[in-house]
C-alpha cells in the first residue's frame, strides 16, 4: 500500500479508505451498521499463510453501533502502521473496486483485480496477497483488543464510582434512619444524592455503550470486507 497523509475528519487516506470498504461515503452522520463478531481469518484452499488470530466477540451493545468517521480515520491509523512497502491488499482492493461499476460477474471483477494487481508489480503468488490482508486483520485485531481495556477503564472509573457510592449512601441511610431527628436533613441530602447518582450511572453507560457500538460497527465493516474478499480470492485465483 502506498504511503498517504492523513488530515482531519474524511479528508485524504481516511475517506479513500472508507470508499474502499463503504459503497456510500457519510459526510458528517454516522451510517448505522448492525455489530457482527468476527471470525477467524479465512484461509482459502490450497494456500497456508500464517495464522491470525481474530478479534474476540465483543459483548453485545444496549445501543446500536454506527460507522463512525473519528474511528474510520482512526483505522486508517492503525491500517497504515501496518502497511507493507509495494503492492499488497489495499492496492487489489483499489482495483476491485474501480472495477464494481463495469457490467463484470463478480468472478472476472476479482479475475480482472488480480490481473491488474500483477500487473503493478504485486506478487505473482495469491498466498503474498492473503497473507497481506490478514496482517491488516492482526492489527486491526490488536487495535480491538486495546479498545476493549480502554472500555473496561472507563466502565471502572465512572461507572463503577458511581456504583460504589451508590451503595455506601444507600447503607448510610439505613443507619441514620435509626437515629434521632436531627439527622433527617443529612438523610435528605443521600436521598437527593442518590437520585442525582442514577441519572449520571445511565448517562455514563449510555455514552460509553454507544462510543462501544459504533467502534464495533466500523470495525465490522472493515473485517467482513477484508474476509470476504479472502474468500472470493480462494473461489476465483487459482494458484
Amino acid at each position: 500500500m502506498a504511503e498517504q497523509e492523513t488530515s482531519p475528519g474524511l479528508e485524504g487516506f481516511g475517506k479513500k479508505l472508507l470508499s474502499l470498504f463503504i459503497k456510500d461515503v457519510p459526510e458528517n452522520r454516522p451510517r448505522p451498521v448492525v455489530p457482527q463478531a468476527p471470525n477467524n481469518p479465512v484461509i482459502p484452499p490450497a494456500v497456508q499463510p500464517n495464522p491470525v488470530s481474530a478479534p474476540s466477540a465483543p459483548v453485545t451493545p444496549s445501543a446500536e453501533g454506527s460507522v463512525d468517521t473519528k474511528f474510520v480515520d482512526h483505522f486508517a491509523s492503525v491500517l497504515s502502521k501496518a502497511n507493507q512497502p509495494g503492492p499488497d491488499y489495499f492496492e487489489f482492493r483499489e482495483t476491485l473496486k474501480n472495477l464494481s461499476n463495469l457490467n463484470l460477474s463478480e468472478d472476472q471483477q476479482y479475475q480482472a483485480a488480480w490481473a491488474s494487481f500483477r500487473a503493478m508489480g504485486g506478487p505473482a503468488d495469491v498466498s503474498s496477497l492473503i497473507n497481506s490482508a490478514n496482517q491488516y486483520l492482526t492489527a486491526l485485531n490488536n487495535d480491538q483488543q486495546a479498545f476493549a481495556r480502554t472500555v473496561d477503564a472507563a466502565l471502572n472509573e465512572k461507572v463503577g464510582g458511581l456504583s460504589n457510592e451508590q451503595k455506601q449512601l444507600q447503607t448510610e441511610n439505613e443507619q441514620l434512619a435509626k437515629q434521632i431527628l436531627e439527622l433527617q436533613r443529612k438523610i435528605d441530602a443521600n436521598n437527593g444524592r442518590l437520585a442525582q447518582i442514577g441519572g449520571e450511572i445511565d448517562e455514563q453507560s449510555r455514552k460509553i455503550a454507544q462510543n462501544k457500538s459504533n467502534y464495533e460497527a466500523t470495525l465490522a465493516v472493515f473485517v467482513g470486507q477484508i474476509k470476504r474478499d479472502l474468500l472470493k480470492l480462494g473461489e476465483y485465483i487459482k494458484q
